[in-house]
């Protein structure tokens, strides 16, 4: 098979949900990864330990309607890059989004829910998205389809304290000791899960390059 042909069916694939079984537990993990980084690693590595997950799922998104796409890398090439980067057999990279046409965490995870009602899914993030997390489409609906993992990022800790999804869901946050039950509760639910800080971020990775 030539190089060409081989990408074109690795695009192909990525464009497919992962396999998952009834009864799995699955972290979905979406960004622009814009670049992937070791952070982004270190939040995949925590959850899928922490939670004792089956699978995470790295949704990698067309882009953010939040954010600028002035200087977002071709989808395939954030395809492959984070493919590279999550090297796992547990985890598996994926561009849906795409095929859903949404860039709404939201409705995704509505998506994913009527597809597989028989998954335990959780919205996994870091902590960097926390403080501004209500301005999120239907955040709220967002909190209210899965279980959320929240993961410490530099200069994020805060916001657990002070965000307004941290405030207006304080009752409904697990105990990070007992976050191994997150996956199998009902929401809203949600934890912050504390982890060594790793200080690389995609905006000084593009600022470098």
């Amino acid at each position: 098979m030539s190089k060409l042909s081989s990408s074109q069916g690795r695009h192909q694939d990525w464009l497919k949900l992962p396999h998952c079984e009834a009864g799995n537990r699955i972290g979905v993990f979406g960004g622009s990864f814009n670049p992937p980084h070791s952070g982004h690693k270190m939040v995949a590595d925590t959850v899928l330990k922490r939670l004792g997950l089956d699978q995470v799922w790295w949704f990698v998104t067309p882009g953010n309607p939040l954010k600028s796409h002035s200087e977002l890398a071709p989808l395939e090439m954030r395809l492959h890059l984070t493919s590279a980067l999550s090297n796992h057999p547990r985890m598996k990279v994926t561009a849906y989004e795409k095929v859903l046409g949404t860039p709404y965490t939201a409705k995704t995870l509505q998506a994913l829910r009527s597809r597989n009602p028989s998954v335990r899914f959780v919205w996994v993030m870091g902590a960097d998205n926390l403080a501004g997390f209500h301005h999120w489409q239907d955040w709220r609906g967002i909190l209210g389809t899965v279980p959320v993992a929240v993961v410490d990022r530099p200069g994020a800790s805060l916001s657990v304290l002070s965000s307004p999804m941290a405030k207006a869901y304080e009752k409904y946050r697990l105990p990070e000791e007992d976050a191994g039950l997150l996956p199998d509760m009902d929401p809203p639910v949600w934890t912050f899960l504390h982890t060594p800080l790793d200080q690389t971020s995609s905006t000084e990775l593009r600022r470098k390059r």
